[in-house]
């Protein structure tokens, strides 16, 4: 295997030996996310076979979509696994970013509030919300104001400072699970649950709203099963299982899945049109694979942290934290180092593994991105990848791998990158 790695991807007996090491310390890490995983694809099965999934619901119409029982179908199969009344599943939906917009867009309306409750939103909503100068069309241009409660020094939510922020005007209060471009922890089911049931008994109308990309089957629970009355997230992230081509979802309550069907299509149409183009078979056959492939990604996340540890990186999560995103943040300090990692990412990666990526500006981004991500779905990020912004303290964020195995080799390549370019010393 040595001579193997060494000759294939140019990886040393260092590198290896480095890895190996830290993989033998966090074994029980590693092993404890089985019972989650288990829940889930059963979880995910009993969905599929409880509504009588048939070859007949992978084919599809044309023209308006009409009566389109795949469709139907995936959508019951959907909510039923993430614990909502209904949901919006829907190749129409271009990116995690449109179905947070779209589901923004079908409740609030002029004078309404908007509450985010972690701190600022992830770089791509800021425009959404009309937070920067490019946000034409944004909601601030409809009228609906905007507050963010910054989370505690311990990336706790802020329930006092949240409760003063609240008016009657107030209509969502919104919450990022995942970490963002940030180094503060996922929130978890747990405090999820707490925030849902905070909001609601200081006025049962507003709306709660989670951001859940990346946060897909970390847990045996959705945050729609914790009492979050509407999420939404992106196809080609985890609960895609690296299957589903594009797309995203929406899942909560059935009267805001209606408002929000109306934002993606129009008034009287709602979820009534829109083909599927084939895809229901790719959109299913990947949740059933999600489970096993976020828990692949988690694990590949947890080497990453306890890898970077031992060099003497802040990473974030540490390997034995809790986790609610298989996001792992590593503080590199350099540029040059970020974009040696993603080098490294990138000349692991199943497709493209011959390119080198550069930094650029990217729509919705304030600074330029580097992005490492060679996967058969593009930009589907439970695939190996890694990106960050070049800002200090030139965070990378690592995520991702359908196999164990690939994770563990992109950890790997982005090491040997570091060590060759003299960012790291391996003794």
């Amino acid at each position: 295997m040595n001579d193997f790695l060494k000759d294939t991807f140019n990886i040393d007996d260092r590198v290896l030996s480095l890895v190996n090491a830290c993989e033998a310390e966090i074994s029980d890490v590693l092993g404890a996310h089985k019972a989650v995983c288990e829940h889930n694809q059963y979880k995910v099965m009993a969905a599929l076979r409880e509504n009588r999934l048939s070859d007949t619901h992978f084919g599809w119409n044309t023209g308006y979509g009409y009566d389109d029982a795949g469709r139907e179908v995936t959508e019951r199969i959907f909510a039923e696994v993430l614990g909502a009344e209904a949901a919006l599943v829907r190749t129409q939906i271009v990116n995690g970013t449109h179905a947070l917009a779209i589901t923004l867009f079908g409740i609030l309306r002029p004078d309404d509030e908007l509450i985010f409750c972690t701190g600022a939103p992830y770089d791509s909503l800021m425009n959404t919300i009309g937070i920067t100068g490019e946000g034409e069309g944004s909601l601030s241009e409809f009228g609906v104001t905007y507050k963010q409660v910054e989370l505690t020094g311990t990336g706790e939510i802020d329930f006092d400072a949240l409760a003063n922020a609240i008016t009657d005007r107030t209509k969502v209060a919104f919450l990022q699970r995942a970490t963002g471009y940030s180094d503060r922890p996922a929130i978890t089911i747990e405090k999820i649950g707490q925030w849902t049931e905070f909001v609601h008994k200081l006025s049962p109308e507003i709306v709660c709203m989670v951001d859940n990309c990346y946060g897909e089957f970390i847990e045996e629970l959705e945050p729609t099963d914790a009492g979050a009355d509407v999420m939404a997230g992106s196809l080609i992230k985890g609960i895609g299982g690296g299957i589903a081509l594009s797309g995203g979802y929406v899942a909560g309550r059935a009267d805001l899945i209606e408002k929000i069907a109306y934002r993606l299509t129009c008034p009287g149409i709602g979820g009534e049109c829109g083909l599927t183009f084939g895809q229901t078979r790719n959109m299913l056959q990947g949740l059933f694979l999600a489970p096993q492939a976020v828990s692949n990604a988690l694990k590949g996340a947890i080497l990453c942290g306890a890898v970077f540890e031992r060099l003497g990186f802040r990473t974030f999560p540490a390997a034995t934290d809790k986790r609610s995103d298989f996001v792992e943040t590593v503080a590199l300090g350099e540029e040059g180092a970020l974009l040696l990692f993603c080098e490294g990412i990138q000349a692991a990666s199943c497709v493209d593994a011959f390119v080198k990526p550069v930094s650029a500006p990217m729509p919705g981004y304030e600074h330029d991105v580097v992005m490492a991500a060679g996967g058969f779905v593009t930009g589907s990020t439970i695939e190996l990848s890694a990106d960050g912004p070049l800002r200090e303290p030139y965070n990378v964020y690592f995520q991702g791998g359908l196999t164990y195995e690939h994770a563990k080799l992109g950890i790997m390549s982005a090491l040997q990158k570091l060590a060759d370019g003299g960012f790291i010393d391996i003794r």
